[in-house]
């Protein structure tokens, strides 16, 4: 009974069974080649024989049935050739099956992409991102230059400027009750009196808080 409901073979399936075929029917002509080869050989000697007892009639009966098997087997040679080209075409054709399966599946996926992803609306994302996105820088450089302006306006320097003098009025301080303490004859590692040393610390001070 038929079996209406059998898948059916792909074409895979269909180039893989061509090519078991060929290769059965070639290892089949291989073994009746070798078959006549056999024979061949047998006519040769059967030949050679009568030949030495001048069989001349046999001889020639033989000669002819060897000219038939040679013709046989010449025959053997072309269908081999023959099965040895349909097995090179059976692949190559499997080849390009394959090669057409892979374009369509590329050809599919591609149409897929090509659904999602909608020129016009990308289009549309990218300039709204670039407007966005110079809006944002503009934002940013009104921010900065305002708080530039702001810092500017707090009086920042003056106030580093009172911090400075305060220190170096306190230095002034200390090294004024140094020198009022110090003995006038002492001397340092140079040669200088520790007054004098002072007295130029003081001048420089008194020079960094006129700047």
């Amino acid at each position: 009974m038929m079996n209406f409901f059998s898948k059916a073979p792909t074409v895979k399936e269909i180039q893989r069974q061509n090519d078991r075929d060929l290769r059965k029917a070639g290892r089949d002509l291989e073994r009746d080649k070798a078959n006549l080869e056999r024979e061949e050989k047998k006519l040769e000697m059967e030949i050679k024989k009568m030949a030495k007892e001048g069989n001349n009639d046999g001889c020639k009966i033989l000669a002819k049935q060897l000219v038939q098997l040679r013709k046989q087997k010449n025959r053997i040679y072309a269908a081999n050739s023959k099965i040895s080209s349909v097995q090179i075409h059976n692949k190559a054709m499997g080849a390009n099956i394959a090669i057409a399966g892979a374009m369509g599946t590329t050809a599919k996926t591609m149409g897929n992409i090509n659904k999602v992803m909608n020129p016009h609306q990308i289009a549309k994302d990218m300039e709204a991102f670039k407007q966005a996105n110079a809006k944002m820088d503009m934002t940013d450089e009104m921010i900065s230059d305002t708080l530039d302006d702001i810092m500017d306006e707090s009086g920042d320097e003056e106030e580093s400027a009172g911090i400075v003098n305060q220190v170096l009025d306190e230095i002034g301080i200390e090294i004024s009750g140094k020198m009022a303490d110090a003995p006038s004859v002492s001397r340092n590692k140079i040669g200088q009196s520790t007054t004098d040393a002072d007295k130029d610390i003081m001048a420089q001070l008194a020079k960094l808080k006129s700047t």
